[in-house]
């Protein structure tokens, strides 16, 4: 029975990714979608953690978990973006902005292929986590809502627009080494870049709402960037 609890978690990780979807095409909530593309994201973190604590991990938990992922972190916040840039921008009638953001779901799925069969990604990631791409897409529609700092107009520019799906595309798949927010331990020394950046995303979060969740992803793949860096000395 235990076997079946973590692969649970997934499949309520997957319904929120459709329930998203769902929110964006039919309902037009971009908020609301976005709300169920983090609740999905709390899942799929739990899926894993209960996966190791009740020793349950399977290839076929593995693969679903994959395929949700594909769904609630790929198909999902490609839709959200794809909503956002639906402007009516005239490019000989033919919006290609829009259609950019199904690089999202596109190098979304290739990312998470890539890391089924990638040996050296057991304690870290190679290129940018699917959770973290979508909530930094998730977190768009309430920022721009809000007018957080004056940002809506940045995020709804069409430079921004056009380049963001490219540079997403690229972060995925790039090989880019960025620390997992995995303790084996709570000791400080060995845990002491990722408690300083969780306690930076608290202190985002606490002075700049929903742009605080931005911040902190920008700022994830900055410390990994300098941890890479300071490793290598």
């Amino acid at each position: 029975m235990k076997n079946h609890v973590p692969n649970a978690l997934t499949s309520f990780n997957l319904l929120f990714g459709c329930l998203s979807i769902i929110a964006s095409l039919v309902n037009n909530n971009l908020e609301l979608a976005a709300y169920f593309i983090g609740a999905a994201a709390i899942l799929d973190f739990f899926d894993g953690f209960v996966a190791r604590a009740l020793n349950a991990g399977s290839e076929i938990g593995k693969q679903l978990d994959s395929l949700a992922d594909c769904v609630s972190f790929g198909v999902a916040p490609g839709f959200i973006f794809y909503k956002i840039t639906n402007i009516p921008i005239d490019f000989n009638h033919f919006d290609i902005h829009s259609y950019l953001s199904f690089l999202i779901p596109i190098f979304s799925a290739i990312r998470l292929a890539k890391f089924n069969i990638d040996t050296r990604q057991t304690d870290s990631f190679i290129g940018v986590p699917t959770p973290a791409n979508s909530l930094f897409i998730a977190a768009l529609p309430f920022v721009i809502e809000q007018n957080s700092f004056g940002l809506a107009s940045v995020f709804q520019n069409i430079w921004f627009l056009v380049f963001f799906p490219i540079l997403s595309a690229y972060l995925l798949v790039a090989e880019i080494p960025l620390f997992a927010l995995k303790f084996k331990s709570f000791a400080w020394q060995a845990n002491q870049l990722r408690y300083i950046f969780l306690l930076c995303c608290l202190i985002s979060l606490f002075a700049f709402g929903y742009l605080g969740i931005n911040i902190s992803i920008i700022l994830y793949i900055l410390f990994s960037i300098y941890n890479n860096f300071q490793t290598k000395k």
